[in-house]
């Protein structure tokens, strides 16, 4: 599958007083442009994109389910990436427990 070509599952939400800083990143190795949520995963897109062995990336892809307790958890991966190789390597900026 080739995630590295989707969409973001969901938006990049901006709004007044918001405490970071959401955009979007022209890909030379992408050839688009990729959206990031905060400063953090700006310079990870900007390091994807020089590092020799990824050949393109997309932010979050799809959706990460696994469970929890007695209910299910999700998470979209900030990033996904294609290596030269055909692997492909899953980043995650922010700690999933949210702290």
């Amino acid at each position: 599958m080739p995630f590295e070509r989707l969409s973001p599952v969901r938006s990049f939400p901006s709004y007044w007083g918001q405490r970071n800083y959401p955009g979007c990143y022209w890909s030379a190795s992408s050839g688009r442009h990729v959206g990031y949520e905060s400063w953090l995963e700006r310079d990870e897109a900007m390091a994807m994109d020089f590092d020799p062995t990824v050949v393109a990336f997309a932010a979050q892809p799809f959706w990460l389910f696994w469970p929890e307790g007695s209910g299910v958890r999700s998470h979209p991966p900030d990033f996904f990436a294609r290596k030269a190789d055909g692997t492909g390597v899953m980043s995650v900026a922010e700690p999933l427990d949210g702290g």
